[in-house]
């Protein structure tokens, strides 16, 4: 359902399968002043640290009604948008630079994550230490 490729229905009728989801489907946006709950985004690394397994769950959670009140949006929108904007500001103050081709992966997490902090969308770890924010020096 998700193809841009025309196909013919039984009854004849050529129809593009993205466009017949899309005309099915509430606009996102109408959807958004109902949301209410949370969001969580996050990854589970499994590995050994100092030689003993270790697992961490390093991980983000947005309200929806706060997303909404803050931008007009849910809280997965808000998961969306946030972080890209983080990349632009750091890319724009000079603290990335990108001057070539770079994977989001090659670049210092350290500012990023600070900044996703005091922007909204602040990142935290849970291990065998307890849960606690996610903050570089």
């Amino acid at each position: 359902l998700l193809s841009e490729q025309p196909v013919t229905t039984a009854e004849g009728q050529e129809v593009i399968p993205l466009k017949v989801v899309k005309a099915v489907l509430p606009d996102p946006a109408s959807l958004a002043p109902n949301y209410t709950g949370k969001t969580c985004i996050g990854d589970v690394v499994r590995g050994t640290k100092d030689g003993k397994p270790a697992e961490v769950f390093i991980y983000n959670v947005a309200d929806h009604k706060e997303a909404y009140e803050e931008v007009g949006s849910q809280g997965i929108s808000y998961t969306a948008g946030v972080p890209p904007v983080a990349a632009a500001i750091l890319i724009a103050n000079g603290t990335w630079d990108v001057r070539k081709m770079a994977n989001v992966e090659d670049l210092d997490p350290r500012p990023f994550i600070n900044l996703l902090n005091r922007i909204g969308l602040p990142t935290r770890v849970k291990d065998a230490a307890g849960d606690r924010a996610v903050e570089f020096g």
